[in-house]
């Protein structure tokens, strides 16, 4: 475990292996943590790192609002600390859209791009005012907040399957202070829409996505890397592919990596 000052703010994070450097980054109430058998895997061959974003983890919250430009420069800062110049930069949802404010930002420093269960567009304005209830569902009760949002993001049918998994990941996402889960909220609220950086094609881009997301319609999502050269991997679970469809994930990002 390895900590930077980033603004005053503790940010946490691991890097171990050595190589082509990839950087995991979690989603909205995960951590660093949900990455442990996956870095393990890939550090045989590659340098690995993980990051805590703000406000989830081991690291502190910067303010009431976390952009996605701030968990870039978050990024970055990390990068630059182990003095990486270049990355593969994997996101799985929230982390997704970090991973796209990152390359918008710095993409002298991108290697490749994988959207796990993730999106390049912006929030519709049904989404918004959803972001809106959930930060006031939140404040009113954190517990059931919480636990609630995890389970709904595992494929019906995976639910009873996976139910010691989704312990574990709520056992995790119980650890998010509400300030942080309520300045992600607003920060993945006020997002910018992305799909021009999947039609520029500066850099190989994976979209990987699940056919029964709860949160991503997957038909929706379709649309945005039409007339691109973006690969498409599709499973037929949830928004958690990282635990739905850990083996074919693994096999998938191996031959992406190399």
């Amino acid at each position: 475990m390895k900590n930077i000052l980033y603004k005053n703010t503790k940010i946490s994070f691991t890097d171990s292996g050595e190589g082509t450097a990839i950087v995991l980054l979690h989603g909205f109430l995960e951590n660093k943590k949900m990455w442990t058998e996956y870095g393990s895997f890939f550090s045989q061959k590659h340098r690995v790192i993980t990051i805590d974003l703000l406000g989830h983890g081991e690291t502190d919250s910067l303010g009431y609002v976390h952009g996605m430009e701030d968990n870039a420069n978050v990024v970055n800062a990390v990068l630059e600390s182990l003095k990486i110049e270049k990355a593969i930069i994997l996101g799985h949802s929230m982390g997704g859209y970090v991973a796209l404010a990152f390359a918008e930002l710095y993409p002298e420093k991108v290697e490749k791009v994988v959207l796990q269960n993730s999106t390049s567009k912006e929030d519709s304005k049904e989404k918004k005012t959803n972001r809106t209830r959930a930060i006031k569902a939140v404040k009113q009760n954190y517990i059931n907040f919480v636990s609630l949002a995890i389970a709904n993001l595992f494929s019906e049918n995976n639910r009873n399957r996976l139910a010691e998994e989704i312990e574990k990941a709520k056992i995790e996402a119980l650890k998010t202070p509400l300030q942080g889960i309520v300045a992600s909220l607003e920060g993945m609220k006020i997002r910018k829409d992305r799909e021009d950086l999947l039609r520029k094609n500066q850099f190989p881009v994976l979209l990987v996505l699940g056919k029964k997301d709860p949160v991503l319609n997957y038909e929706e999502n379709l649309s945005q890397i039409e007339g691109t050269n973006v690969q498409l991997v599709s499973f037929e679970d949830g928004h958690m592919s990282h635990i739905e469809n850990k083996e074919e994930l693994k096999s998938v990002l191996v031959d992406f990596f190399n």
